[in-house]
């Protein structure tokens, strides 16, 4: 059988909308969940809601640019 590879230990490289992505779970107190169970099993509904923040956050830094 194939080796059992925890998803959790793999690093992936940052990019700039996964920090906002962290950012914007943290402020919706979600980032314990994520740490927890993973961004996968997040429901559709947290998913939204941070989606939402993240997009508030782009178009504010697009208005201050």
């Amino acid at each position: 059988m194939g080796k059992n590879i925890d998803k959790k230990t793999i690093v992936k490289a940052p990019n700039p909308n996964e920090k906002l992505k962290v950012e914007a779970a943290k402020e919706l107190g979600l980032f314990d969940k994520v740490k927890r169970i993973g961004w996968d099993m997040l429901t559709a509904q947290e998913t939204g809601k941070i989606g939402a923040v993240v997009k508030k956050k782009l178009r504010n830094c697009k208005i201050n640019s």
